[in-house]
C-alpha cells in the first residue's frame, strides 16, 4: 500500500447519525483513552480519524483465517497497553468491514497504518520482530510530536530544563563543537541510552563536519572516486545542502565498488548519516533497501 488513501467513503458511511465524541472504552475514566478499539464502518470516523487528532492511531487490518495475524496481533496489543494512552490501536477485521480494507488498499494480511491528523503516515504488511515494532512506533511518534492536541485534558507538562543540554546548547551557539560534543558526552557517560543527547550528538558532530567542508568538496569526489575520505567530504556537502538523497546515494556506491575496511567503514559512515532523520523518512528507507542490495 502507498500514496494517498481516499478515506471519504467511510466518513459519509459514519456520518449518518452523527458520530458521538470517541470513547474511553469500558471502564476508564471519563476522557481517557481506550489503548485497543475495535473499528467497524460506522465507528470509523470516530475512533479512527477523530482520535488521530488528539494521538496516533495505528490501524491492525486483520482476518480470523490468517495465521500471521495471531502472531503481530496479540504484539500490538502488548505494546498499546505499554503505551498507556499515548497511541491507540484500532483493530479491524477486513471481511467484517470490507470498505475499510478497499480504502487502504489492503492487499494482504496483516497489514498495518499510522493514521495522525486524519491522515496516514506509514505502513507495513506482514509480521515483524517487537524490536522493529518499538523503532517504527518510536518513529511516527517523533514525526507527530507537538502537532496533535493530545488526550482529553491532557496538560503539557513542562519539564524543567536540564543544565546540562543549556550548556551543549550554549556552546554549540558559539559555535564551540568540542564543547557541545563534551557536554553531551558528559550526559551519556552517566545516562548511556538517553536518546535526546544520542540524537544531539549526532548533529554537532555532523555540524562540526560541516563547518569544514570545502567548497570544492563534490568536484574532488568526482574526481577521485576511490578516494573514501573524499566521498565522506561530499556526502557531508550534500547532506548540508539538502540533498540526501545524493549524499546517501555516493556512498551506497562507494560501499557497492570497494571491499574491505574501506567498504566497512563506508558502511559505518552511512548509518550514521541515516540517523541524522527520522527513521520512517522515504528517502532513507529506499536508500537502506540500495545499501542491502549493496552489501548482498
Amino acid at each position: 500500500m502507498s500514496g494517498a488513501v481516499d478515506l471519504s467513503p467511510l466518513k459519509e458511511r459514519a456520518s449518518a447519525p452523527p458520530p458521538p465524541p470517541p470513547s474511553g472504552g469500558d471502564g476508564a475514566a471519563p476522557g481517557a483513552i481506550a489503548p485497543i478499539v475495535d473499528v467497524t464502518e460506522a465507528t470509523f470516523e470516530t475512533e479512527v480519524l477523530q482520535r488521530s487528532m488528539q494521538v496516533p492511531v495505528i490501524v491492525d487490518l486483520w482476518a480470523t483465517w490468517c495465521e500471521p495475524c495471531k502472531q503481530l496481533s496479540p504484539v500490538l496489543e502488548k505494546l498499546a497497553n505499554e503505551a498507556d494512552g499515548a497511541w491507540v490501536l484500532a483493530k479491524v477485521d477486513v471481511d467484517a468491514n470490507p470498505r475499510i480494507a478497499q480504502a487502504f488498499g489492503v492487499q494482504s494480511v496483516p497489514t498495518v497504518v499510522a493514521i495522525a491528523a486524519g491522515q496516514p503516515l506509514a505502513d507495513f504488511q506482514g509480521v515483524q520482530p517487537e524490536p522493529a515494532l518499538r523503532q517504527w512506533l518510536d518513529a511516527i511518534r517523533n514525526a507527530v510530536a507537538g502537532k496533535l492536541s493530545g488526550p482529553p485534558g491532557a496538560e503539557p507538562e513542562e519539564q524543567p530544563a536540564d543544565p546540562r543540554f543549556e550548556a551543549a546548547e550554549q556552546a554549540l551557539e558559539n559555535g564551540d563543537f568540542e564543547g557541545a560534543e563534551a557536554a553531551y558526552q558528559l550526559v551519556l557517560n552517566s545516562e548511556p541510552n538517553n536518546t535526546e543527547a544520542q540524537a544531539a550528538l549526532r548533529q554537532v558532530r555532523f555540524l562540526a563536519r560541516a563547518s569544514k567542508i570545502p567548497e570544492d568538496a563534490i568536484e574532488r569526489a568526482d574526481a577521485a572516486p576511490n578516494d573514501l575520505e573524499a566521498q565522506f567530504t561530499a556526502a557531508d556537502a550534500e547532506l548540508f545542502a539538502q540533498q540526501p538523497e545524493a549524499a546517501f546515494g555516493r556512498l551506497i556506491e562507494f560501499v557497492r565498488r570497494s571491499a574491505g575496511d574501506e567498504r566497512t567503514a563506508a558502511r559505518t559512515r552511512l548509518l550514521e548519516l541515516f540517523e541524522l532523520f527520522d527513521a520512517a523518512d522515504p528517502v532513507v528507507v529506499s536508500s537502506r533497501r540500495k545499501l542491502a542490495m549493496a552489501l548482498y
